[in-house]
């Protein structure tokens, strides 16, 4: 039974709560963790929507995802089932990944202590899924389940307990590997070119994705200008700036717009806008002289990401008004080194995305890749960390040298 949880001594790791409205795609991510932790996906809708829609025509005229009478002793029985389960789990020692909505246990209180008490004494991570409404609001209308037109609308309130916040508009495997961290999990850095302890002259950093997480942000403003100029993101051709990919698309006329269009919304963008795990303490660790930024972005919005995420600018940054052609082109790296008066193959670039990875080896860097917006297969870098904070810089007279940690 359920109520000896609290007398076993917990081995396994954190219950995983998935929290977010209908059409945040918590089911999908929560799905996705499940495989990942080979941990017994809890799914609300799952467990308890089958019956309910079997008992529908006893509440009338009414669904019982709607607002009524019925609604509050609707919820305390799914919820109670819910938590039954990952009680029962907890008791034979095995963790879940529970998804649902979580409205009112995200606010604390006595639903939040009801939850935590149910699975104790395991502890449990609380993930969080939110997105625009113009999102969230898309995703219900392609998916066109019933239940979503009986859904009452709720006020959108963040949630007051401790939790990890994952943007709707990021793919499942963004997503994945922002949870994998929360919970401790990294992957061992790959060392395939030799970079650990050789010495190099000057770093070169790309900027979103490497240094700044920004991912989510350059997700929400493409898709708000594809929105406003007819055009699907997938489309997008990937390797050129978005001035070159945007006159291709749309043409000489509308194409120029557009990328001014998408430099003023990532420009203010910005609010959730951080800097990468380690990116900090690694960034600031390296003198002017041996440093450099390389984007693909305009310098207004470079320089307000770095802002956001509390990076000062270095002396020398290559951005796309610096270059005649972009990233997978190896001239943005090329620059930056002459820039700094350094022999490109004396100098170790830092990537997250494979066009990146290419222009810098083109120039004649070795490569570092990073982890969170591509698979490391795709990188095909010369080492290969999840984070940042997996590296350790020395300055010497003989160069810069990366160790791991």
């Amino acid at each position: 039974m359920h109520t000896s949880c609290q007398d076993i001594v917990w081995n396994s790791g954190p219950h995983v709560v998935i929290a977010g409205v209908a059409g945040s795609g918590k089911s999908t991510l929560g799905a996705a963790v499940a495989r990942d932790l080979a941990a017994p996906l809890l799914d609300l809708d799952t467990l308890t929507a089958p019956l309910l829609d079997a008992l529908n025509p006893l509440l009338g005229s009414g669904h019982w995802n709607e607002s009524g009478d019925a609604a509050p002793l609707i919820r305390a029985g799914r919820y109670a089932v819910l938590r039954s389960v990952a009680a029962e789990l907890t008791s034979v020692g095995v963790r879940s990944v529970m998804v649902a909505p979580f409205t009112r246990e995200m606010q604390g209180g006595d639903e939040w202590a009801a939850l935590v008490d149910a699975v104790a004494p395991a502890p449990v991570v609380v993930v969080h899924v939110d997105g625009t409404e113009a999102l969230l609001t898309r995703r219900r209308a392609d998916r066109g389940l019933d239940r979503d037109r009986h859904r009452a609308d709720t006020p959108h309130r963040s949630p007051a307990v401790p939790h990890l916040r994952v943007d709707a508009s990021l793919t499942t495997a963004q997503q994945l590997f922002r949870v994998r961290g929360a919970l401790g999990l990294v992957s061992p850095p790959v060392d395939r070119g030799g970079v650990v302890g050789r010495p190099f002259d000057a770093m070169l950093f790309d900027l979103d994705g490497t240094l700044v997480d920004s991912t989510a942000a350059v997700a929400r403003c493409w898709a708000e200008v594809g929105d406003e100029y007819g055009f699907a993101v997938a489309d997008i051709a990937h390797g050129m700036t978005a001035a070159e990919s945007m006159s291709l698309l749309l043409g000489d006329v509308d194409g120029p717009a557009a990328a001014l269009r998408l430099g003023e919304l990532e420009t203010h963008d910005v609010a959730d806008v951080v800097p990468t795990p380690g990116a900090v303490k690694l960034f600031s660790a390296l003198p002017g002289p041996q440093v450099a930024i390389v984007t693909s972005g305009a310098p207004s919005v470079a320089n307000a990401r770095l802002a956001a995420a509390g990076l000062t600018a270095p002396t020398t940054m290559v951005t796309s008004s610096d270059v005649a052609h972009g990233k997978p082109d190896p001239e943005p790296y090329l620059l930056a080194a002459r820039r700094l008066g350094i022999d490109p193959s004396r100098c170790l670039a830092v990537e997250d995305a494979p066009a990146g990875v290419r222009s810098a080896r083109a120039a004649g860097c070795a490569v570092i890749g990073v982890g969170g917006t591509h698979d490391s297969a795709e990188l095909d870098a010369d080492l290969q960390v999840d984070t940042l904070d997996q590296l350790t810089v020395t300055l010497a007279e003989g160069g810069v040298t990366v160790s791991l940690r």
